[in-house]
């Protein structure tokens, strides 16, 4: 009886039609193959928000892509189903980034000063606007990690400033000021400086 039980469960989670609370419920209990389809399917999401909360840095997102995964393996059986899992891992996976870049002393030295300004200087400023993705894309990682962050958040991801200040541990303010800072060193990087 087992064994035809296991067969039934093993053939539905294979189901297209399986969906996130069923595969939470089947990770959490240990099975693995559920866990492996979470990570299929929001892996590729979570990395891309991850690569640009991390500069660029393709590394560093896989790793904090891992560590978030790893964490949600543990996490995972006081998941309460409240919001939805996609929710949840993304949220997960922004405070696993912020963690690590608030660890890393870039974090801090970087938004000390002007040393972001001082490196879009150093680039050449194309004679008119091609902000193609590639281009945003490379515009992005010249930011200081806060206030690429705080661009990442509140312009691509939707986060409002309140939500922003609470999790880099600012005021609201202070969210606001780095949202702007971060749009004007891209508008000097695009080419778009008024």
């Amino acid at each position: 009886m087992d064994m035809l039980n296991a067969t039934v469960t093993a053939a539905a989670l294979t189901s297209p039609a399986v969906d996130d609370a069923e595969l939470a419920r089947a990770a959490a209990a240990g099975d693995v193959h559920a866990y492996e389809r979470i990570y299929r399917r929001h892996a590729p999401r979570l990395n891309a928000l991850l690569w640009r909360l991390c500069g660029g840095n393709a590394a560093r997102a896989e790793d904090v892509l891992q560590e978030t995964f790893i964490q949600a393996w543990r996490k995972l059986p006081q998941f309460r189903f409240e919001s939805a899992l996609a929710t949840w891992l993304h949220r997960l996976a922004v405070n696993t980034a912020l963690m690590e870049l608030r660890a890393s002393a870039a974090f801090e030295s970087l938004d000390a000063g002007d040393d972001g300004r001082e490196q879009l200087s150093d680039m050449a400023a194309p004679a008119r606007c091609h902000a193609t993705g590639m281009d945003l894309e490379r515009a992005l990682q010249t930011l200081p990690p806060r206030a690429r962050a705080v661009l990442v958040l509140h312009d691509i991801e939707g986060w409002k400033h309140q939500e922003i200040a609470t999790e880099l541990q600012m005021a609201v303010g202070s969210s606001k000021a780095q949202l702007h800072r971060a749009r004007g060193l891209l508008r000097v990087r695009l080419g778009d400086a008024q």
